[in-house]
């Protein structure tokens, strides 16, 4: 069907037509004029919808439809869906992408991705962490001109990519210990990926540590046992002198039970998953049996205090507690010069919380020791501690135990004064 304009149009060229044949001259004439009066307008209106068109395509709009009628109307219509729907794609595209971004910067490894030439395009924040890279500063810089340790050198240009290599002390304000290795993809692109065993390390080296200390500490009472056991077997001895190295060779398999059931007490706390008991523990009996056990183990060598302010009981398993808190009053009597005072205090704390300390007039520790003496086998002078039978362990059975119950040990020492051991409880393990 034609356009309004057309109708018109043809209607001027038939009337044109009829008045020339009919003899109307000027009317023919006046016709004409106004057919190409009318064909110079519908030109001028095409040239500027074709303009107002071809603007449109190098600066699409995505408000309203721009106004026309007739076909124009109908093609910018039509322009204006196709390029929201265009839009539409982009921004389904870009928020794809910021997605796939924000996943690998929450990623906990580090990832790089290198083009064909092995330069950086691109990396997340861990990768900038693991390497002391910077994405902006470093984009197109080859990767063997920031990470130039020779295996990681040698890695890249054997491109046997199968296992991961291993790279110590990296990273500019933090040291890694990192496992990296590469995965070809697309187009002779590669992405490196880096993660973190630092902590695997350390706890290889504390497994190697832990294996090196329990072997030393039964070597020598086995050494011990043996020389006796071969000296009884070999010579013919007097009683007095069989009696005698009877009585060694027990203080020594008592050392060695000693050592074991700590092991034992220590591999229960930590591989013990379940949280402990809230039962309700008397602390008043507790406090008595500690009393108890450090006159047995004093011998009367000491004086014991007990300074009981709280009526408070607790809230846990009694035997782990109590393992915990005997080894503070053993320690406290081990380390205590004979006529030095121990102190054994139940109290109150500032926060609702309730405290167990043990405080002795021993010789005191050094500051550089306290952060260390929960660990394994740490010993300040390991000579003084056989020699009191300390078997190393003690505090950290302390330690996993306030940490099952939600509480702290607190140490607190002074060089020729003596020491304060303080196990802290929160509000919620106060029956």
């Amino acid at each position: 069907m034609l356009s309004l304009k057309a109708r018109i149009l043809t209607i001027i060229f038939l009337v044109a037509c009829i008045s020339w044949l009919s003899g109307e001259i000027w009317g023919a004439i006046y016709a004409w004029v106004a057919a190409t009066v009318c064909l110079a307008l519908m030109l001028v209106h095409q040239l500027w919808h074709s303009n107002r068109f071809s603007n449109l395509l190098l600066s699409p709009s995505y408000g309203e439809v721009p106004v026309a009628v007739g076909i124009w109307g109908e093609i910018y219509y039509r322009l204006h869906k196709l390029v929201r729907s265009w839009r539409d794609q982009v921004l389904e595209v870009e928020q794809q992408h910021n997605r796939f971004i924000q996943a690998i910067q929450a990623s906990p490894n580090g990832v790089i991705m290198l083009n064909e030439d092995d330069q950086v395009e691109w990396c997340n924040a861990i990768a900038e962490s693991h390497f002391g890279l910077n994405a902006r500063r470093d984009a197109m810089q080859r990767i063997t001109h920031i990470i130039r340790r020779p295996s990681f050198v040698q890695y890249i240009l054997r491109q046997n990519y199968r296992n991961p290599i291993r790279l110590a002390n990296m990273g500019q304000f933090e040291q890694y210990s990192l496992d990296v290795q590469i995965f070809p993809y697309g187009d002779k692109q590669k992405l490196v990926l880096s993660q973190d065993v630092s902590q695997i390390e350390k706890t290889d080296a504390m497994r190697r540590d832990f294996v090196a200390n329990v072997s030393h500490e039964l070597k020598t009472p086995l050494t011990v046992l043996s020389g006796f056991l071969e000296t009884v077997h070999e010579f013919e001895l007097e009683k007095n002198d069989r009696d005698r190295y009877i009585q060694m060779m027990q203080v020594q398999t008592g050392r060695m039970k000693t050592l074991v059931d700590d092991l034992l007490t220590l591999a229960k706390l930590e591989g013990n998953p379940e949280p402990p008991s809230t039962q309700p523990i008397g602390m008043a009996q507790v406090i008595s049996r500690l009393q108890l056990d450090a006159e047995g183990l004093s011998q009367g060598q000491h004086q014991i205090f007990v300074e009981k302010h709280s009526d408070s009981d607790l809230l846990g398993d009694e035997a782990e507690l109590y393992s915990a808190f005997s080894n503070l009053v053993s320690n406290a009597v081990r380390y205590t010069p004979s006529g030095g005072q121990i102190h054994i205090i139940w109290s109150g704390a500032e926060d609702g919380g309730v405290e167990l300390s043990v405080k002795d007039t021993g010789a005191g520790i050094s500051e550089e020791h306290l952060p260390r003496l929960t660990e394994r086998f740490y010993r300040v002078d390991r000579s003084r501690s056989r020699d009191t039978g300390g078997t190393g362990l003690g505090l950290a059975i302390v330690k996993h135990v306030a940490n099952r119950h939600q509480g702290d040990l607190k140490i607190t020492s002074q060089l020729g004064v003596g020491s304060t051991f303080c196990l802290h409880f929160p509000k919620q393990r106060v029956a």
